[in-house]
This record gives C-alpha cells, sequence and structure tokens, in this order.
C-alpha cells in the first residue's frame, strides 16, 4: 500500500490548508526513506508529496538536507535520467533547496555538475531550460561546485545554446539567451578557461551585459565598476580574449554582419573600464585594428565604435594622439559631428572630439583637429542642450587656446565663439558650471587681440559684472578675476 498512500498524500497536499497537519503528522520525515526506493511510481509519488509540503517552508526543507535528501535527488537524476517525470521532480526539488548553504555544501559531495549537464543538453522544451538554469545558477554562488560545473563542461554546452538561440525575435528564445549569458558570466567569474574556446559566445555576452556595466543616462555614460564584472574584464584580458575579439571583427568587416560588430565593440567597451585594461589595449594596437570599421555605414556599428573610441581615450594621451593626428578617423570623426540626423552618432562623435583634445593636449594634435575643420563643431557643442556636452566643449576649447590660439583664432571669430559664450553668460538658464568654464575660456581668449576686440565690442564686460553678484561663489569669483584681466589690472 506504500505507493498509493504515497500518492494519496502527493495529492491532500497540493491543497495548502493540508500541508501543516501533514507536517505535524510527521510525514515528511517518514516520506524521505522511500526515496531510496527501485520502484519509480514509489519515487514520482514520494516525490511530490515531499516537494508540495516542504514547498516555501525553509525550516522543514533545512531538516531535509539534513537527514540526508540531496543524494537521493542526485541519485534520481542519475540512474532515471530518461524518465522525464521523474527528472522532473528531482530538478523542481533541487530549485527549492538550492538557495541553502547546507544544501550546496551537500550537492558539493555529489556528481551533480555531471548530471545536469546532462539534462541541459537533452532539455527540449523552454521549461525544462528554465529550471535547469536556476538550479545552475544559484549552484554557480558556491566556489566548489562553480569549479566542477566549469570542469564537468557547462559552459559550453551554455555557450552552444546561446549561439543557437542569437539572434531570434521570439520571446522565450530572449529570455533564455539572456538566462544563459547571466549564468555564463557567473561561471566565468570563477574559472575562465572556457573563454579561450568561446570568442564568439564571448563578445555575446559581454554586449548582453553592457547595460550592466554602463550607465544609462546616454550623455553621462561613464561606467558602473560592478566589483564582479570589472575584475572578469580583467581576467578575460589576461586570457588574451582581446586578439579574439579583433580577429572576429577582421573577420566581419566585409561580410555586413552588423550585429557581429555591435557585440564585439560591446565586449571592447566592458573591457576598457579599468585604466589597466585601457594601457593593455593600446599596446595590443585595438585604437589602430578596430579603424578598419570607420568604414561601416551601419549607424548602430557607428554608435558603438564611436562609444569605444572615446572609452579608450578617456584618461590615455597616447590614444588621444592616435585618434588626433591618424586623418583617417579624424576625418570620419568630424563627417559624423555633423549628421544632425543621428542623434546618438552625433553626441558621441562630438563628445569624442572633445575628448581628444582633452587628454592629449598637444599642439600637432590642436593643429590636426583645426586642419580637419573640427573646431567649429565643438563650438557648436558649447551651444548644445545638454550641460555635460556643453562643458565637455568649452574645457576642450579651453584647453586647446591655452596650448595654441594663434592656431585656433581664425576658427573661433568664423564660428562666432565670443558671441556664443556671451548668451550663455547672459542666459538664466545656464547652469552655474557651464557659466563658469564660459567665464574660463573668454578668460583664456583675452590672449588674442582680434578675439579681446570682439569681446569688448560685444560688451561683455557689463555682463561679467552682473556676474559678479551670481548666488555662485565660484561663478562669481571667476567672472572678477576676468574682468581684472579685461580691464588690464593682472
Amino acid at each position: 500500500c506504500a505507493v498509493k498512500a504515497a500518492h494519496v498524500i502527493s495529492e491532500i497536499a497540493k491543497n495548502e490548508e493540508m500541508k501543516k497537519p501533514c507536517i505535524e503528522a510527521d510525514l515528511v520525515l517518514t516520506l524521505v526513506p522511500l526515496l531510496e526506493s527501485t520502484d519509480q511510481e514509489m519515487l514520482l509519488h514520494a516525490g511530490r508529496a515531499i516537494g508540495r509540503i516542504c514547498y516555501d517552508n525553509r525550516s522543514l526543507q533545512e531538516e531535509l538536507v539534513k537527514v540526508g535528501v540531496i543524494p537521493s535527488l542526485v541519485r534520481i537524476l542519475t540512474d532515471y535520467a530518461q524518465s522525464e517525470p521523474l527528472v522532473h521532480v528531482a530538478l523542481l526539488a533541487l530549485y527549492n533547496l538550492a538557495d541553502l548553504d547546507s544544501a550546496k555544501e551537500a550537492l558539493s559531495m555529489t556528481k551533480v555538475a555531471e548530471q545536469l549537464l546532462k539534462q541541459l543538453r537533452r532539455a527540449e522544451s523552454h521549461e525544462r531550460l528554465e529550471i535547469v538554469f536556476e538550479v545552475l545558477q544559484a549552484l554557480a554562488e558556491n566556489d566548489a561546485l562553480k569549479v566542477q560545473l566549469v570542469d564537468a563542461g557547462v559552459p559550453e554546452a551554455l555557450s552552444e545554446i546561446l549561439l543557437r538561440l542569437q539572434g531570434s525575435s521570439q520571446a522565450e528564445d530572449t529570455c533564455i539567451v539572456k538566462a544563459v549569458s547571466d549564468l555564463i558570466i557567473s561561471l566565468l567569474l570563477g574559472e575562465l578557461k572556457v573563454a579561450k574556446n568561446n570568442a564568439k559566445a564571448i563578445v555575446l555576452i559581454l554586449a548582453r551585459h553592457e547595460n550592466s556595466l554602463q550607465g544609462k543616462d546616454s550623455l553621462n555614460s561613464e561606467f558602473i565598476q560592478h566589483q564582479s564584472l570589472y575584475g572578469n574584464c580583467l581576467r578575460l584580458l589576461q586570457l588574451e580574449v582581446i586578439h579574439q575579439l579583433l580577429d572576429l571583427l577582421e573577420r566581419h568587416v566585409q561580410s555586413g554582419d552588423t550585429s557581429v560588430h555591435q557585440a564585439a565593440l560591446s565586449a571592447l567597451q566592458s573591457l576598457a573600464v579599468p585604466v589597466v585594461s585601457k594601457v593593455q589595449m593600446l599596446e595590443e594596437g585595438v585604437a589602430e585594428r578596430i579603424e578598419a570599421l570607420l568604414r561601416s555605414e551601419s549607424p548602430p556599428v557607428q554608435f558603438k565604435l564611436l562609444g569605444t573610441l572615446r572609452m579608450l581615450a578617456d584618461g590615455q594621451a597616447d590614444a588621444a594622439e592616435i585618434l588626433g593626428q591618424d586623418p583617417l578617423p579624424l576625418n570620419r570623426l568630424v563627417q559624423w559631428c555633423s549628421v544632425s540626423d543621428r542623434s546618438g552618432i552625433y553626441r558621441e562623435a562630438n563628445r569624442l572630439l572633445a575628448s581628444i583634445l582633452h587628454h592629449n593636449r598637444s599642439q600637432e594634435v590642436v593643429k590636426a583637429i583645426q586642419a580637419a575643420q573640427g573646431v567649429k563643431h565643438l563650438v557648436s557643442m558649447t551651444t548644445s542642450e545638454h550641460a555635460a556636452m556643453q562643458n565637455e566643449a568649452l574645457n576642450a576649447l579651453a584647453i586647446a587656446s591655452a596650448i595654441d590660439l594663434e592656431t585656433l583664432e581664425d576658427s573661433f571669430k568664423e564660428s562666432q565663439l565670443v558671441q556664443s559664450l556671451h548668451k550663455l553668460l547672459q542666459d538664466e538658464n545656464t547652469s552655474p558650471e557651464v557659466k563658469y568654464n564660459s567665464i574660463g575660456l573668454l578668460c583664456r581668449l583675452l590672449n588674442s587681440g582680434d578675439l579681446r576686440q570682439e569681446i569688448e565690442e560685444d560688451k561683455i564686460k557689463d555682463t561679467l559684472e552682473q556676474l559678479c553678484s551670481h548666488s555662485n561663489a565660484d561663478v562669481v569669483k571667476e567672472a572678477m578675476m576676468t574682468l581684472q584681466v579685461l580691464r588690464g589690472e593682472t
């Protein structure tokens, strides 16, 4: 009668109100030994009954682990791997227990990784895959289990799924791709030997995780240094994944596979977060090699390319020099600075141009940007509706003016820089930081006789005197100092 009794209990336990009487009657501890049975029907009903009674009851689940339910569940997966009902019951049980530290410890003593890999490879439905993913994700939080999963070949199996479904427009497939990406990242944080053999998977994974690394504000897109992914970028570089990414890019330049271009550039952009990574990537020739993509006519690729180059140039004078003196990328960049119908590309191009000046600070780069007719775009950028872009442009122009004002003088007059700065100072909606930087640039311009004359003719002196009573102390200080220079007092 035991099989029938287990069946009755499993049906009774479906009712929420009946769980407590089942617990009080010690049915759980009575059912656990039945999991050692060789009768598949007994295993099915006993497993269902235990799962239903213990669902969402942490203390009971802890008790189950103590009395040795984990080895029984792994045995069921091992001995009855072809039985869909039994596998389903065992996976659900592991799913409910896997968050417990005691369960993870018990599982680390078993060969659960091998069994989960088998189920991963033979899973045909999205539902089955999702259950396996949930179990794997929980186990990947444990270092010992993470190593076992990698050694068993789980990352390779996940990569195969990822590459098979990448590009699918079906909602279910999209969910699976995201789950696989999350899971591979979790595994890569521990053991990275899989990375060497799965370059394309790494590309797609890091592209998938771009939003985890990058701030949502497109105008303040400094990378969030998420500790685990930050460290993972460094380890991926150590494994020379960078070479595989570059090779992948170059192979697909002619193919027109823009999804690969975007993904690879997203990966490179992610890898360029730490300063030490920027240095290594520059030494590997990243800046020069990705210039091959400059001929791409795909707006998404252009946008990713600009973001990648700006990330590399951030704080790196060498990268800024490469981009600021090579006619090919510089002319292409200036061309994109005027593509106003594509706001994303327009913004990124102008920000990269400002970044090149800001981080290199050499006379050669100033002259190269002037020759490429890029100065007018920076002047136009000072009137952007976004304060972040305004400040970047103002700082870049101030630096360039300090380096070689004579070279820039004619461009400043043609683009009416003085008049633009005056409007910023007069506008009550201009932020204090923009006003401060505008005054600082004006002060630089006073070193030019022609530009000083324009400043005097535009009666900016009156505006500066008004700003001496501004609510912001920094603006007041800068206005007073510039007035002194204008009056010839210092």
